[in-house]
């Protein structure tokens, strides 16, 4: 199977305007090597957040993608700094050091939401953020390797939508 390589998450995407702060684990091998939140083809997560939002994203270049989030309030993060990891499933994650959640939150005073795409992510970010008076929202995985029908997934990241703002 090949020793583990140690992995570390993206940068944050946030300012100041962020409402709504969408957390994953740690992104996959090909979100890695593009440096692009989400970049694996048959990751759903731009598709979903298309059903949020209404409008296209997966159209979009990749950082026009990431200036329409920020225009809605959202943000994306990651719950895991560092991990040593084989491949890309949550499951091979050994080493975990959590990013410091605590003191991205407090950076952002509009925020009123944190989502956790899949369960490392919930796991991880609920105890990171403790007691807080923000609303958690636990969502399925939007990764291929969760193959619960996209009409499904679709129905429980609508939950979403109250913490989005309306550009129109």
């Amino acid at each position: 199977m090949g020793s583990s390589v140690a992995k570390s998450c993206l940068p944050p995407v946030v300012d100041a305007g962020v409402r709504l702060l969408i957390l994953g684990s740690l992104p996959g091998e090909a979100s890695l090597a593009a440096e692009r939140y989400y970049a694996h083809p048959r990751n759903q997560f731009w598709r979903l957040l298309e059903t949020v939002l209404a409008e296209p994203l997966e159209a979009l270049p990749y950082p026009a993608r990431l200036e329409r989030l920020l225009s809605r309030g959202v943000g994306l993060w990651d719950t895991v700094a560092t991990a040593e990891r084989t491949g890309s499933l949550d499951g091979a994650m050994r080493a975990i050091a959590a990013n410091p959640l605590p003191a991205l939150v407090e950076t952002l005073p509009e925020l009123r939401a944190v989502a956790f795409n899949g369960g490392t992510a919930a796991r991880i970010g609920r105890r990171e953020l403790g007691k807080t008076a923000l609303t958690l929202v636990d969502l399925p995985s939007s990764s291929p390797a969760l193959t619960l029908p996209f009409a499904a997934k679709a129905e429980r990241w609508a939950a979403l939508k109250p913490f989005a703002i309306d550009s129109g």
